[in-house]
């Protein structure tokens, strides 16, 4: 977490160049000097755990939880420190939610969710139409009955958790590992080809507002028959407008399943088809500290890779404990792993605007983040106006990482979901009141990890302002001008 602390000697050296670049430019030229938000990162700035290193750049680092070990206090410290994003292991599948039909039981699921939300993070549903781990009950069905059983599963599911999850998996591993590029064989595949896109449009009509993601394994390879396979459903959804709005890479690496390094171009091609991507169940045998750390740069290097889950917290917690594929030792020592991947999250960085400060203006719109006619009630939803140099204008950061108006008022997340109001009001030092500013022109919340974002890209004046999963759009873009 940011503390409040004074000023490091590189930043006040960089505060120093910066407004003596000023007063060169002053003096040279009549007009407005624009600069950009970015400017390089001193080496002592660089965040200390995976979530914060990962929140600079807009993005999450997220873990596989289990209910079992939420007692285990080594294993929820590390958790609780290092992670912004959780994924349930099993407690939302099909047979631990519905275990008899009709009978749903959230008790688990719960433990996890409520677990999550209390550290601040946000949770990732997996997962709602699947082969494996169905109960007997569906294991037993077939046709135009399991197809009913599949569609109310969603609905009593997503009912219960509708509006509390960032993320969910509704079909997961859906295709074949016969080098064929086709659907998998499986119980809901014999109801008809059409199953999956059933699923989504079950799922979106069941919560307008999660995102909506299929998952798979073996398809990070660009090459493969798998990725193709599945790539070629994307496109045809997104094509036809069945709502799918992710794809997750399980990413479970080793010798036989190896990291490609085409890796980079399967993501950035899932992303042109306009889905958010992340890699969703990372580990690797071995925890080769090469390997994690291409895998966080490919990330990085894919605007729309929302962000990193490692599937699980320390070797022994993982599924293929003897492999010791995870960022932590059994003992819960940090792993030569986990250092890479912090610093190449890190390597993304960049300082934010200097303490002068200054108008905050949107790439998109050109105008200014503003205060409704300078109030200085708190609660004060901030907004989109033509710039006007006002104080109400006037946003200096601070070295708690706030952005304040006015010398009092901070930039206040409401909450930490999408469409939460950004709003004004009075420093606390709050992680919500804390923003990261990256090298791409984001800003992004310390605590939500979510983007500071003009509502439905709205360029008018007036136009709210929220937070927002970070997608790469310009009206998520900001620069500074002084």
């Amino acid at each position: 977490m940011s503390t409040r602390k004074t000023l490091s000697p590189g930043t006040r050296r960089s505060v120093r160049r910066f407004r003596r670049a000023l007063v060169a430019l002053a003096l040279g030229v009549v007009g407005t000097t624009t600069v950009e938000l970015a400017v390089a990162v001193p080496s002592n700035a660089a965040a200390s755990t995976l979530g914060a290193a990962a929140a600079q750049s807009g993005r999450y680092f997220g873990t596989a939880i289990a209910a079992g070990r939420l007692g285990d206090s080594a294993y929820t410290t590390i958790a609780g420190r290092e992670f912004t994003m959780v994924t349930p292991e099993n407690e939302m599948k099909i047979d631990a939610t519905e275990p008899q039909q009709g009978q749903f039981n959230f008790s688990a699921g719960d433990q996890v969710y409520n677990w999550a939300v209390q550290h601040g993070m946000q949770v990732r549903g997996h997962t709602l139409a699947w082969h494996n781990q169905q109960p007997g009950w569906m294991q037993s069905l077939s046709g135009s009955a399991l197809r009913q059983a599949m569609i109310n599963h969603i609905n009593g599911v997503m009912a219960h958790y509708k509006g509390k999850l960032a993320y969910w998996d509704v079909v997961n591993e859906a295709f074949a590992d016969d080098g064929s590029g086709g659907r998998r064989d499986s119980n809901l595949q014999r109801t008809g080809n059409d199953w999956i896109e059933v699923a989504f449009r079950t799922a979106r009509a069941a919560d307008p507002n999660v995102k909506l993601c299929y998952n798979d394994y073996n398809i990070e390879n660009w090459n493969a028959a798998k990725t193709q396979g599945v790539y070629n459903m994307v496109r045809d959804f997104k094509s036809r407008g069945v709502p799918i709005d992710c794809v997750g890479f399980q990413s479970h690496f080793n010798s036989g399943d190896p990291y490609n390094s085409n890796f980079r171009t399967t993501l950035q091609n899932f992303a042109a088809l306009g889905v958010d991507v992340a890699i969703t169940e990372l580990d690797v045998q071995g925890a080769s500290p090469t390997t994690y750390a291409n895998l966080t740069n490919d990330c990085l290097a894919v605007s729309r890779c929302v962000g990193i889950t490692v599937w699980g917290v320390r070797d022994s917690d993982s599924w293929r404990s003897g492999d010791t594929p995870l960022l932590f030792d059994g003992n819960g020592n940090k792993k030569a792993a986990y250092t890479a991947v912090l610093n190449a999250l890190n390597g993304g960085s960049s300082s934010p605007p200097p303490s002068g400060g200054g108008q905050i203006k949107g790439v998109a719109s050109g105008r200014c983040l503003d205060v409704p006619n300078a109030s200085t009630t708190d609660g004060t939803q901030v907004q989109l106006w033509d710039c006007n140099g006002n104080s109400n204008q006037q946003w200096a950061y601070t070295s708690a990482s706030e952005l304040q108006v006015y010398g009092n008022k901070c930039l206040d997340a409401a909450g930490t979901g999408n469409g939460v109001k950004v709003q004004i009001y009075s420093c606390h030092g709050g992680d919500n009141q804390k923003w990261r500013v990256n090298s791409d022109g984001t800003i992004v919340g310390v605590q939500s990890g979510l983007c500071l974002d003009a509502a439905g890209q709205g360029t008018g004046n007036g136009t709210q302002i929220q937070l927002y999963s970070c997608w790469g759009g310009s009206n998520q873009k900001w620069s500074v001008s002084s």
